[in-house]
C-alpha cells in the first residue's frame, strides 16, 4: 500500500493541479532570425491596424459610403483589429523572451483563446451576410432598397456576431469546466485545443462539440457561398445588361477572393493538425491566418471600390492644392 501511494506521489510530481500560471511554447526561432521575424510581424501588425482603422474611418466620414455593402464590410476590419490586437502584441513580446520566460496567466489565456475563435468564426459569419447583400443587390435590384434597410443591416450584423459569440462561448465553456494538470501551451498563442489538452480528464464531449462546431460552421459557410454565387451566376448569364454583369463581376470577385483567402488559410491549419511532424508549420499558418486576411482585406476592397478610390483621389488632390 505504501509503495502504491509513493508511486502515485511520484506520478503527481510531474503535474500541477489547476495552476493559474501557464507557459507558452511559442515559435521556435533561431537567435539569428529573432529580430527579422519580430520586425516582420511588427510591420504586418502596423499595416493591419492602419489599413483597417483607415477603412472604418473612411466609411464613417464619407456619406457616399453609407451603403449596406460598406456598412456590412466594416465588420471585417473591426474583426481584424480586435483579433490581431489580442494575439500579435503578445506574440511580439514572446519572440524576444527565452522559452522558459514565456508565461501567461490562465485568465489571459482564456480571453486570448476566446478572441482567437471569435476572429475565425466571425470571419465566416460576416462574409455570409455580405454574400446575402450581394445576392439581393444582383438578383433583386429593384427591391434592394426596400430589403436592405438600416434595420436589416443592423439585424444581419447582430446575427453575425451573436451566432459567433454563442458558438464560441459554448466551446470555451466546455473547456474551462475541466480541471487542469498540465501547464504547457504547445502553441504560439492560446486556443481551445491547447487549453483542453491541459486537462487529464475525459475530453470526449469537447472533441465532439469541436468537431460539430467546425462541420456546422464550414458547411453553412460553404453552402451559403455556393448557393449565393450559383444564383448570381445564373442571373448574370441570363441577363443582357452589361453594366449589371460588370458590377456583379467586380463586387463578387472581391468578396469571393477575400473568402477564399480566409477559407484556404483555415483549411491548411486543420490539415496540418493531422501531421504532428509539421507542428512548426501549423503554428506559423495559425499566425498567418490572422495576419494575411487582416492585411489584404482593406487593400482588396480599397482597390476594387470605385467610391473608396474617388475619396482617396479627392483627399490627395486637396492636399496638393493647399498652399505651402
Amino acid at each position: 500500500m505504501n509503495q502504491f501511494c509513493f508511486f502515485c506521489f511520484r506520478q503527481m510530481e510531474n503535474y500541477t493541479l489547476n495552476s493559474f500560471t501557464l507557459q507558452l511554447e511559442g515559435l521556435k526561432v533561431t537567435e539569428v532570425s529573432v529580430y527579422p521575424v519580430f520586425f516582420f510581424f511588427f510591420l504586418s501588425y502596423l499595416v493591419i491596424i492602419l489599413a483597417n482603422v483607415g477603412i472604418v474611418v473612411l466609411v464613417f466620414i464619407d456619406k457616399n459610403l453609407h451603403q449596406p455593402m460598406y456598412l456590412l464590410f466594416c465588420n471585417l476590419p473591426v474583426n481584424d483589429i480586435i483579433g490581431n490586437s489580442i494575439m500579435v502584441p503578445r506574440l511580439l513580446s514572446d519572440i524576444l523572451l527565452p522559452p522558459s520566460e514565456r508565461l501567461i496567466s490562465y485568465y489571459e489565456c482564456v480571453v486570448q483563446a476566446f478572441s482567437t475563435h471569435m476572429f475565425g468564426t466571425a470571419s465566416h459569419t460576416v462574409l455570409m451576410i455580405m454574400a446575402f447583400d450581394r445576392y439581393v443587390a444582383i438578383c433583386n435590384p429593384l427591391r434592394y432598397a426596400a430589403i436592405m434597410t438600416n434595420k436589416m443591416v443592423m439585424k444581419l450584423t447582430v446575427s453575425a456576431w451573436g451566432v459567433a459569440f454563442v458558438l464560441v462561448g459554448i466551446l470555451l465553456g466546455l473547456t474551462i469546466r475541466l480541471n487542469r494538470c498540465r501547464t504547457m501551451i504547445t502553441n504560439p498563442f492560446c486556443d481551445n485545443a491547447s487549453l483542453f489538452k491541459l486537462s487529464c480528464e475525459n475530453v470526449f464531449i469537447n472533441n465532439i462539440y469541436g468537431l460539430t462546431f467546425t462541420v456546422v460552421l464550414f458547411t453553412s459557410s460553404i453552402g451559403s457561398m455556393v448557393l449565393t454565387y450559383t444564383k448570381i451566376t445564373v442571373v448574370c448569364l441570363t441577363s443582357k445588361n452589361k453594366s449589371l454583369n460588370s458590377k456583379a463581376l467586380k463586387t463578387c470577385s472581391t468578396h469571393l477572393f477575400v473568402y477564399l483567402i480566409m477559407f484556404l488559410c483555415g483549411m491548411l491549419i486543420i490539415l496540418l493538425h493531422r501531421f504532428p511532424q509539421y507542428s512548426d508549420y501549423r503554428k506559423l499558418c495559425a499566425i498567418l491566418f490572422h495576419i494575411i486576411p487582416g492585411s489584404l482585406n482593406p487593400i482588396i476592397y480599397g482597390v476594387q471600390s470605385k467610391e473608396v478610390r474617388k475619396f482617396l483621389s479627392k483627399l490627395f488632390e486637396s492636399k496638393k492644392t493647399v498652399p505651402s
